[in-house]
């Protein structure tokens, strides 16, 4: 599983867990890390392992996660996270930044993924 080993991968993953490690134990960042850094990494993090996993079940290198595939997971998503989770836990809010910081991050993974993995 190449994919989890690459740095673009691992960076991601890395600064998405000390951001979230951070708020956990109150430690203060700008407001910009705080709202919208984890936003835009969700998509590639959640798609390079989604490209990873499929990749270990057929045994094969040279597949990738697909524009529309791409599209409808952001899209669950932020449906999801933006609208459903606001509705009946207090501790979602919903943000239309949020939602554009999700396609952000989903279309660098789109744009890079043959390049880098």
């Amino acid at each position: 599983m190449k994919i989890l080993k690459h740095p673009f991968f691992f960076i991601s993953a890395l600064i998405a867990t000390l951001i979230y490690l951070a708020q956990r134990f109150q430690v203060s960042l700008p407001d910009w890390i705080n709202f919208y850094v984890n936003d835009f990494l969700c998509m590639p993090i959640v798609l390079s392992l989604c490209l990873a996993v499929i990749r270990h079940l057929k045994q094969t290198d040279n597949l990738y996660v697909p524009l529309l595939a791409v599209l409808g997971l952001t899209t669950y998503f932020a449906l999801y996270f933006e609208w459903f989770m606001p509705q009946i836990s207090t501790r979602y809010t919903a943000d239309i930044i949020d939602v554009g910081l999700y396609y952000l991050g989903a279309m660098l993974f789109f744009k890079v993924q043959k390049r880098l993995f």
